[in-house]
C-alpha cells in the first residue's frame, strides 16, 4: 500500500467515525470521560460499614486490583458474592461527582445481586426479574450531603443508561442498559 492509499485510507476511516458517532451518538459514548484526567473516588457500603478511598483510573488505564476492590466494595453482601461490574457505571458516578462539584462519599445501596438474592427480594416486592444488577450493569446509590433530586438530576443529564429515582429509599438507580428513566 503507497503512502497516498494509507493517507487515504485513514481520512476514510476518521470520516467514517465521524460520520457514525454524529448518525449515533448514543454508540459514540464508550464513557462518560473523554480525558485522561485520573479518576478518584471515596465509596462506602451502608450494609457491611465498609469503606473505601480508591483511584481506580490512572489517567491512561484501569488499575486492575483498585477495581477488585471497588467489586468486593459493591458485592450482593447477603451471599457475599462478588462480580465484575461494568467500569462505566464507576465512569459515571465521578462525572455526576464532579458535575455537583461533590468530593464526599458516594454511598453504596446496592451493587453486585446474585441470582439468589434478586429473586429473594423479588418475592418482598419491588425488584426486577431480569435486574441489571445482575449482570453488573447496575448500582443504587446517594452521595453525602447532596440533595437526592440533584442526583438524579445529573445521573439523568449524563444519559448513561437507565435512571431510576426513589426518594422513599434515598438512592438513586443507574444502570448501563438502554437509556430511559421512572421513578420507584
Amino acid at each position: 500500500m503507497s503512502d497516498i492509499d494509507y493517507k487515504r485510507r485513514q481520512i476514510l476511516i476518521a470520516g467514517g467515525i465521524t460520520l457514525g458517532a454524529s448518525l449515533f451518538p448514543q454508540l459514540a459514548i464508550a464513557s462518560p470521560f473523554r480525558s485522561t484526567n485520573p479518576r478518584q473516588m471515596s465509596m462506602c457500603n451502608i450494609h457491611t460499614g465498609e469503606d473505601l478511598d480508591t483511584q481506580y483510573f490512572d489517567g491512561e488505564d484501569y488499575l486492575p486490583e483498585e477495581l477488585q476492590r471497588i467489586y468486593q466494595i459493591c458485592r450482593d453482601f447477603r451471599q457475599n458474592e462478588v462480580a465484575k461490574m461494568d467500569k462505566k457505571l464507576f465512569d459515571g458516578i465521578a462525572k455526576i461527582q464532579a458535575n455537583l462539584g461533590h468530593k464526599g462519599q458516594v454511598r453504596i445501596i446496592s451493587g453486585y445481586r446474585s441470582p439468589k438474592t434478586n429473586q429473594l427480594l423479588q418475592k418482598n416486592g419491588g425488584v426486577a426479574k431480569k435486574s441489571y444488577h445482575m449482570k453488573g450493569q447496575a448500582i443504587d446509590f446517594n452521595l453525602e450531603g447532596v440533595p437526592l433530586s440533584k442526583v438524579h438530576k445529573a445521573a439523568k443529564e449524563l444519559r448513561l443508561g437507565g435512571v431510576g429515582y426513589y426518594p422513599k429509599s434515598d438512592f438513586v438507580h443507574i444502570d448501563t442498559g438502554p437509556v430511559r428513566s421512572w421513578r420507584g
